[in-house]
């Protein structure tokens, strides 16, 4: 829609900078090969806009995984929750994908 008149004024800066998928992809592929073994078969990579400290990980060339914490919804608002059901999936992942990561050093 449209306001005859109207004007839009836009400030501030991009203070993250955007997080390549490329740079990432080989341990993406770590990440999905490790919960499959473990029995996690929903992992799936995709972009969700906003940013992260992984933004500036990312940016300076280090493979980088974000969203493999808690599993829930609302983020930071008065109705974020998580699935304490998830809880040890989710530990347990990140516990696999490290240690696939230091076998393979």
């Amino acid at each position: 829609p449209t306001v005859a008149g109207a004007t839009i004024s836009v400030s501030g800066l991009i203070n993250r900078p955007p997080m390549h998928e490329s740079s990432s992809t080989a341990l993406y592929a770590v990440a999905q090969s490790v919960a499959q073994g473990i029995g996690i078969t929903d992992l799936q990579g995709i972009a969700v806009g906003g940013g992260s400290d992984g933004n500036f990980t990312a940016a300076i060339g280090v493979p980088t995984l974000d969203g493999l914490g808690a599993c829930g919804g609302g983020a930071h608002a008065d109705t974020e929750y998580i699935k304490v059901s998830k809880m040890g999936e989710r530990a347990a992942l990140a516990a696999a994908i490290t240690r696939a990561l230091i076998v393979a050093s």
